[in-house]
């Protein structure tokens, strides 16, 4: 459990959040949103400890264990992939070395009858418990689950951390995180660099995690299916909604709606009070009545409205002319690099207004693809283009390719051609560069506002043909919801790399999937193919669990016996049993509500707590945790005894 007291942090341009006060418990699923900027990592950062508050407490169990994933992570050692995890529990690692320690004194020392040999069976027993207490003896089978859950194959394992990418750094240290089942996940964009089958393993993952979750992400589908609460920070304050992000939205958008009519009156009260001020102030009879109007004007809490800029974004690509009735061909088209073959053989034909979806985990060459079909890298086959066919190419690092010492404006006023020249000001205003943006230096732009000019530039470019390699990277949820609905108006046609769900989902009208080093092509939609994949996938471990079986075992044939096959003391027994359960079940339902009052009363309590006496708040955390430790217990024999009843009728 983690309680907010008054917590604010201030920076040089004054308070980024103030007045937190709120309380994280066991098992909450929470999403952490608010515009760029409004501080939502610098709030993980402040949980983690790496950022002390500039007021306020935060106060945690002190054996409290937190698991931080940041955006900005930096890996280099020489340790394998399994090697980096195996040696991340300190504990663990202790007592496996101690344990080889006494294994080896014990085979190699001959004085048996010794008390310190007969010590060392002693803490044998000892270390061999607790080992297996902090499930030691399956810490590695769990290691490697995770690993390829998080998209790593078994024969990377062994390959040092420091030869892989940015992105399969991340996984590691996520991966490293999750094995270690801290006490609260804080999650700073975890699906970053994830594709679209281990975003589902994690989702799958974190809905089962007892711990508290803390999440930031721009992936909607993502916060819908973990989270089930949701913190905004706004305007520095932090707002509590108990519902997952659409839910949420909703409810949040009918608040607005409700404090833009109360702030429309309220500005039309404020006017009317200022007119009253300043009709009587130099009237000598009437100042009196001008002051004490001024007075109520200062006490006035304004109403403050953050601006939503996002929802005046509208994009549309425009199509230059009509091509003929196939864009692209593909002749046995394949590539390697050295001797690892991504993909052969690929014979297709593209038809105009086609809109494709190319996914696949990451390494297996969806990037590569697209380089081939633009004639960025030479391979195998042939690639044609149709009649009148113009291709324009979003690259994955397509923002990051901008030229930083150039302005916004310079950007795109060198692309920028015939009569659009003349309104280049208006479209980057659509892009959310108004003003003094437009003069910024595309060196100090974030991320998303670099993504945001690159697809600024891709608008200025007429095409009917789109290949966009990841083009939701760093922009945030309305923008994708912008450039969705885009894409769908776009009368060409398209290839797109997304990992991102929601974003795909009712976008396109074909899948391209590579696997086994070839393309497979499907026509239905994103959700009935990640289902299928996932089934695929479990199918699999189930096949590799029979073939592996521990021990050989004798089948039994168990034929269901009827009512009338019973003899009479057995049916005296059964209903024994059965007497017995439902008495548990009573016994135990009776229990719940007491302890659910009561956990009910010390909430309250909790939330009123004075922290400046730390020895009473500490016994009223203490006991609010045994109450709901019992309150679990309870609900674990209730559920136990009520399956076993079922069963038995």
């Amino acid at each position: 459990m983690i309680n907010f007291e008054n917590l604010g942090l201030h920076l040089p341009q004054g308070f980024l959040f103030q007045h937190v006060n709120l309380q994280i418990n066991k098992g909450d699923k929470v999403g952490l949103v608010g515009k760029n900027g409004a501080g939502k990592s610098t709030m993980l950062r402040i949980l983690s400890g790496m950022v002390l508050p500039s007021e306020g407490k935060i106060h945690k169990p002190k054996d409290c264990t937190i698991g931080f994933l940041t955006q900005d992570i930096v890996i280099d050692t020489n340790q394998s992939v399994f090697e980096y995890l195996n040696n991340s529990n300190e504990k663990l690692t202790r007592l496996r070395n101690e344990l080889e320690q006494i294994n080896h004194e014990l085979v190699t020392r001959t004085d048996y009858e010794s008390e310190s040999y007969l010590g060392l069976l002693d803490r044998l027993n000892d270390c061999n418990y607790e080992f297996n207490i902090l499930d030691g003896y399956s810490w590695e089978e769990k290691i490697a689950s995770t690993l390829k859950g998080l998209g790593f194959a078994e024969e990377e394992f062994s390959r040092a951390l420091n030869t892989f990418s940015g992105g399969w750094k991340m996984r590691a240290e996520l991966a490293k995180i999750l094995v270690n089942n801290p006490d609260v996940l804080l999650l700073d964009e975890p699906t970053n660099h994830l594709d679209i089958i281990s975003i589902a393993w994690l989702e799958n993952y974190l809905k089962t995690f007892d711990g508290a979750v803390i999440v930031i992400s721009h992936d909607r589908l993502f916060l819908d299916n973990v989270t089930k609460r949701t913190l905004e920070i706004s305007m520095g304050k932090v707002l509590d909604f108990p519902y997952a992000y659409t839910k949420y939205k909703e409810v949040r958008a009918e608040e607005l709606e409700r404090m833009q009519s109360a702030k429309k009156q309220q500005d039309k009260d404020i006017k009317h009070t200022q007119e009253l001020i300043d009709k009587y102030r130099a009237k000598a009879n009437k100042a009196a009545f001008a002051q004490s109007l001024i007075k109520k004007l200062e006490k006035t809490e304004r109403i403050e409205l953050e601006k939503d800029g996002v929802a005046r974004m509208h994009v549309s690509f425009p199509l230059s002319l009509q091509p003929g009735k196939w864009v692209l061909e593909m002749h046995d088209m394949g590539k390697s690099f050295g001797d690892k073959r991504l993909f052969r053989d690929i014979n297709l034909t593209v038809g105009r207004g086609e809109k494709i979806a190319l996914l696949g985990p990451n390494g297996v060459g969806k990037s590569t693809l697209l380089k081939r079909i633009m004639g960025e890298l030479e391979g195998e086959g042939i690639v044609n283009y149709g009649h009148n066919v113009q291709i324009t190419y979003f690259a994955q690092n397509q923002a990051e390719n901008l030229d930083k010492t150039k302005t916004v404006f310079e950007t795109v006023d060198d692309i920028a051609e015939g009569e659009i020249r003349k309104s280049l000001r208006t479209v980057l205003g659509t892009f959310l560069f108004s003003g003094e943006d437009v003069d910024k230096q595309v060196g100090v732009l974030s991320g998303g506002e670099r993504t945001r000019l690159a697809l600024c530039q891709l608008l200025l470019s007429p095409s009917n043909f789109l290949i966009l390699d990841e083009p939701t990277n760093h922009l945030d949820i309305q923008s994708k919801e912008v450039l969705k609905e885009a894409l769908k108006n776009y009368e060409g046609t398209f290839i797109v790399v997304s990992h991102d769900r929601e974003f795909l989902d009712g976008l396109t009208n074909r899948i391209w999937d590579i696997e086994d080093k070839t393309l497979k092509i499907h026509h239905f939609g994103v959700k009935e193919f990640l289902a299928r994949k996932m089934s695929l996938m479990n199918n699999n471990d189930s096949v590799k669990l029979q073939r592996q079986p521990e021990k050989e075992t004798p089948k039994v044939v168990v034929q269901e016996a009827t009512p009338t096959e019973f003899s009479r003391e057995d049916q005296k027994e059964l209903k024994r049993v059965k007497n017995s359960l439902s008495n548990k079940i009573n016994l135990a339902e009776k229990e719940i509500e007491k302890l659910e009052a009561k956990l009910a009363e010390l909430q309250t309590k909790v939330a009123e707590l004075d922290y400046s006496d730390e020895a009473a708040a500490q016994k009223t955390l203490d006991e609010y945790n045994m109450v709901k430790s019992k309150l679990d217990e309870q609900m674990e024999l209730w559920e136990k005894a009520t399956e076993e009843l079922m069963e038995m009728e």
